[in-house]
């Protein structure tokens, strides 16, 4: 499995698009810049199988709308979160010039596994940083898309609508942490990291 990472708009979301050696891919968190997105799917002659959200947040799903609509693709979310891809007062866009929405096709996911096309995942619901957000794990590659809830030396903000800093140390320590820890971590913002240099090496993990 190959990852590219696109780091987009003002606070350099992570945008992962995740392919196999058939070169069918998934997105994951298309945060910005569309044009950007499907330029690199279709430069690097991917296949799109899915569209997948880890949390609901304005600055994870800025080109959601336009991406879906491009490949004719619903997206993969928490139910919880539904209502947020048109609420701005709860995405948390309603706080800058612009406000920002999707009117996209949802197919609702929770914790368990999950099969697109090849692609065979086991999802991990870690809430905390908000209500419904989703880990993505993939198992035989050894690799989790966290989303907001940990971050390389950091854990997500918990000071947003519907966070709670008791339930994003839970999601990191008890269900993260239960993990295998050699798995390398991608996370909403910034670099790769593990598990392992996750849980030694944190220090804004309360224990």
């Amino acid at each position: 499995m190959e990852i590219i990472t696109l780091p987009l708009g003002a606070l350099y979301t992570n945008c992962y698009i995740v392919y196999n050696d058939k070169k069918d891919c998934l997105i994951f968190d298309p945060a910005a810049n569309s044009d950007e997105i499907i330029r690199t799917v279709e430069e690097s002659d991917l296949t799109v199988k899915g569209i997948l959200l880890t949390h609901s947040h304005y600055d994870h799903i800025g080109a959601l709308e336009e991406v879906s609509k491009h490949f004719n693709l619903p997206v993969y979310m928490n139910e919880e979160e539904a209502e947020w891809l048109v609420d701005p007062t709860k995405n948390g866009s309603i706080r800058f010039i612009e406000e920002i929405t999707a009117d996209v096709e949802r197919i609702y996911i929770g914790e368990g596994e999950l099969s697109i096309g090849e692609f065979d995942l086991k999802i991990l619901h870690t809430p905390g940083h908000s209500p419904g957000s989703l880990s993505y794990i993939f198992e035989d590659d050894m690799f989790i898309i966290s989303g907001d809830v940990l971050f390389n030396k950091g854990v997500g903000r918990t000071d947003l609508y519907g966070g709670n800093t008791e339930a994003v140390m839970h999601s990191i320590k008890e269900k993260l942490f239960n993990l295998n820890l050699e798995f390398d971590v991608y996370p909403g913002h910034g670099m790769p990291t593990t598990l392992l240099e996750e849980k030694y090496e944190n220090p804004n993990i309360i224990w």
